[in-house]
């Protein structure tokens, strides 16, 4: 397990210490740099990240509750193992979430629609040639367009659990981005489904997303601990610590 380190705290405020290194442990897991499973004490990540326990235990405890990781009290800290059951009950959720805006967009031309449709398509609509390898843009990227579409529903709530939720299967989505053939595909559906927004047609858009997020869902069944490592392998081959 190798962690980014933090730089000398300084004269830092405890709350600005504890919300860093709680920024860089969501980082280390997003990354691989942590894996699902992983164990760590405070006193390890208090070292490395040269801060006192108290920052540290903050940063810990929030993410316990964000359910990215496991607190044993005789055993120090774990990163949670994969819930399948859990990331696909969040892509039901996203299925329902994009379903539903997709259909209020293409009902509604609320100003400046048509204009973000025509950006969107402007990333995904490209030659093969011109399309991005790199897995942190893309994931950027990715979840730049599904955010996109939840802003033009014009649904505050909507937007708010989207990216809550969001935020929580990006580990999943990170690794759809390491294999060619989904980013290609990727591509293609974003495509599609851009053009059917952008012609108003309503069940086409519907169904497209949905078969867009079920093919995602489909691959957290097929994630297994190789493919962890040699993500985090990949990882630290292109951003060595």
């Amino acid at each position: 397990m190798q962690l980014a380190s933090a730089s000398a705290p300084g004269k830092e405020r405890p709350e600005g210490l504890a919300e860093r290194i709680y920024a860089q442990l969501k980082q280390d897991i997003f990354e691989f740099r942590l894996l699902p499973g992983d164990r760590f004490s405070e006193g390890e990540i208090a070292k490395r990240m040269n801060a006192s326990r108290t920052p540290v235990r903050q940063a810990l405890f929030r993410l316990e509750q964000e359910h990215y990781l496991e607190v044993h009290f005789r055993a120090g800290w774990q990163v949670r193992p994969f819930d399948f059951t859990f990331f696909e009950e969040l892509y039901d959720v996203r299925i329902v979430l994009e379903q539903t805006a997709l259909k209020r967009i293409c009902e509604h031309n609320a100003p400046g629609q048509q204009e973000t449709l025509q950006a969107l398509l402007a990333i995904w609509d490209v030659a093969p040639s011109l399309r991005s390898s790199d897995a942190h843009e893309l994931i950027l990227l990715d979840e730049q367009f599904h955010a996109s579409l939840l802003n033009l529903a014009s649904n505050a709530q909507m937007t708010r659990i989207h990216a809550e939720l969001s935020d929580k299967i990006r580990v999943i989505r990170r690794l759809d981005f390491t294999q060619q053939a989904r980013i290609d595909t990727t591509y293609a559906e974003h495509t599609q489904i851009l053009n059917a927004a952008l012609q108003r047609r309503s069940e086409e858009a519907q169904r497209l997303i949905k078969a867009h997020i079920e093919v995602s869902k489909a691959e957290v069944r097929k994630i297994t601990l190789h493919m962890l490592h040699s993500a985090r392998v990949r990882s630290e081959e292109v951003k060595p610590l």
